[in-house]
């Protein structure tokens, strides 16, 4: 049964999404976070995309996405949220935050290394030589295996890449970040992270060798 997608956000991003989802036949529903019923309404979704600018997240009410499976689209830019050394703090995951904040419900991090042109522009049937691959990061299989199922619905072969904390490898300043590659050049990018500067630099931070970075994940 094809899932029901909310989508919290209508900005540019959201909307590219959703007609991704109107296209591939989805029901989709879309809000901004400041419509308590709508709101309501996009929680109940099988998946819902957070599509929001990460600085906005805490006006999300945690409660409202109790229980629901959230995918963090998001990305932390200064120029838009501001100083926020939280959000830069190298010794985690701009995803671990959207966790801590949605502490009830299950993150997954995937679309976000993408631009709305990207997505809107670059989606390919299943089996296309050309088919770009999107990253996916998540605690739980199951969750990574639906969103997956959904990415590939959108036109992009899923790529898992590891437990959420993975989801550093896919942040602004990565390779990965607007990298339009198949699914086996992600993961050869993915395997190199630890020898990229972005790699080195968060190995220093967590005070670990850069080779130990994976058993971090």
């Amino acid at each position: 049964m094809a899932p029901r997608v909310g989508i919290l956000g209508r900005g540019r991003f959201g909307g590219v999404i959703a007609g991704l989802c109107v296209r591939a036949g989805l029901e989709v529903d879309s809000t901004g976070s400041g419509d308590a019923d709508a709101l309501a309404r996009v929680a109940t979704a099988d998946i819902v995309i957070l599509a929001l600018p990460l600085g906005r997240l805490e006006t999300v009410p945690p409660h409202a996405l109790a229980g629901a499976l959230v995918v963090d689209a998001t990305n932390y830019w200064w120029e838009l949220d501001g100083a926020r050394p939280d959000l830069e703090d190298p010794r985690t995951s701009t995803s671990e935050s959207v966790q801590r904040w949605l502490a009830e419900s299950r993150v997954v991090k995937a679309f976000g290394h993408a631009s709305a042109w990207e997505l809107e522009n670059l989606g390919r049937p299943a089996g296309d030589p050309a088919r770009r691959a999107l990253a996916i990061a998540g605690d739980h299989p199951d969750d990574v295996a639906r969103v997956g199922a959904l990415v590939d619905a959108l036109g992009f072969d899923p790529v898992p890449i590891g437990p959420l904390a993975a989801g550093a490898m896919v942040e602004p300043g990565t390779e990965t970040f607007g990298a339009d590659v198949g699914a086996e050049e992600l993961r050869e990018i993915i395997a190199r992270f630890p020898r990229s500067q972005r790699g080195r630099v968060i190995a220093r931070a967590r005070g670990v060798d850069p080779s130990r970075l994976p058993a971090l994940w």
